[in-house]
Parts: C-alpha cells; structure tokens; sequence
C-alpha cells in the first residue's frame, strides 16, 4: 500500500509528468487539490474514487489535519492513492508534511515531482529567472504564512540579496510586500512581472515597477517575479546585436 504524492505541475495538462499520468490512470483513489485541472481528473479510471479536499481562503474546511487523516485512512485500506496537489508536492504544498504522518502511520510513500509555478510561471512569460551576465541566483518564497509560526520572512534581507525574487500565493499581500521590498532598501523601478493563471488558456502577463505593485488588485493565482529579469521576454523581443557578442552584457 502507496500513497503517491504527485505534483501536477503548473496547470497545463500537458505539462504532467508520464509517471504521473500513469499513476492516475490506475488509482484507486485520487485525494486532490482545488486549482488541480479537471481535465487531469478525467484520465482516472471509472472505478477511482475523488475526493476534493482543496482549500477555499478563508474557509475551515479540510484543514491540513484533516487532510493527513484522509490520506491515512485510504492508505491503510488501498493498494495505490495518489494525492494530486499543484506544481510540485515539496514546493510550498505541504507534501513534507503529509509525507511525515503518513510514515508516521506506517504508509509507503512515493513522491513524484512536478513542475513548480515558481519556475514555469516566469518561464511561460519568457523571464529567464538566473541569466548570464544578468543575475546569477533565484530565491522562492511564499507570502502565505503559518501565522502560528514566530519564524517571519526578513524582506529586507530579501531587498538586498541580489537575486531573482518569485513570489507564490502573495495577490492579497502584493501592496504589503512591495512596502517591505522598498523599506529594505529595493529602488523603487525594480522591475516586477505578475503573471496570472500561468501555462493556462487564460493566462495573463503585466509587467511594472515595484513602486507600482499592488496599487491595483492582483487576481488569483499568480506569480510574482522581481528583479531586473522581470523585464524581459526572451519568447518575443529581439535582442541587440551587442548582447549577443560573447562577454558582452545584455
């Protein structure tokens, strides 16, 4: 008996991984997330039962408790479960955490990876999140906090660090964060890209400044992306002559 946490990756069906598809093909059980594409659901077999814990902000329902407890009973009764969560089980989805009860429970698991939306986001925007020359590192955070948790983000730290920052689950927190960034010291036309529903048919790209950022509502989910790579699209824009001559900066 297996539970299987499988990333789903960003959101294009197509974007899953061929382990993954398989896995959902022959579970007996499939326990997953809300923003999970119904069309992935569909290649589940007619007997997999589906069980939708996905969280609505702001609503109790299916607590990260009752979520463990779910996994633990279908694992103890069923050979394969899958819990299919968005992006990548250890990115941000608790799937360390799931993972942890349910060894705890005595259950076997298998992670399988997926793509995560902090990479897929700004790539599907044409942001190249390190690049030569440009930046050389890339930092991952989430907006969305434990808030039982005493261990806060130092955005400051953030504003000076020097690299790529993508921002996950931080649409209602955008204004707040752009403050922080500009308190520690970020400039203030630090470029910044929100891309919105990414890999998806409804996709959206905006691009701005910090000092611009939340001054207007960011939808839901979205990925924001600062730094001075936030400005690019390598998918659409031509380069000058110059920035293609070996040791030249762009």
């Amino acid at each position: 008996m297996t539970v299987h946490l499988v990333g789903a990756g960003p959101g294009d069906p197509d974007l899953l991984t061929l382990r993954a598809a398989s896995l959902l093909a022959q579970a007996e059980v499939i326990v997953h997330d809300r923003l999970v594409d119904r069309r992935l659901l569909a290649s589940a077999s007619s007997w997999a039962e589906l069980v939708d814990v996905g969280k609505t902000p702001g609503s109790p329902r299916n607590s990260q408790a009752e979520i463990n407890e779910i996994l633990i009973d279908r694992g103890r009764r069923f050979e394969t479960v899958v819990r299919l969560k968005g992006g990548d089980p250890f990115v941000f989805g608790r799937g360390g955490e799931e993972a942890e009860a349910l060894r705890a429970a005595g259950i076997d698991v298998e992670v399988v990876p997926g793509i995560s939306s902090a990479i897929a986001g700004p790539a599907a925007a044409g942001i190249p999140v390190t690049m030569r020359n440009v930046v050389s590192g890339v930092t991952i955070v989430t907006a969305h906090q434990d808030p039982n948790n005493d261990r806060q983000l130092d955005w400051s730290a953030l504003a000076r660090a020097g690299t790529t920052l993508v921002i996950l689950m931080g649409a209602a927190r955008a204004r707040s964060i752009a403050e922080r960034l500009l308190s520690g010291g970020m400039r203030a036309d630090m470029p910044v890209a929100i891309v919105t529903s990414a890999t998806c048919d409804d996709q959206c790209i905006e691009r701005l400044t910090l000092d611009r950022l939340g001054r207007e509502p960011v939808r839901n989910p979205s990925v924001i992306v600062v730094g001075e790579v936030a400005a690019r699209d390598v998918l659409h824009d031509v380069p000058a002559l110059a920035s293609l001559v070996e040791g030249v900066p762009s």
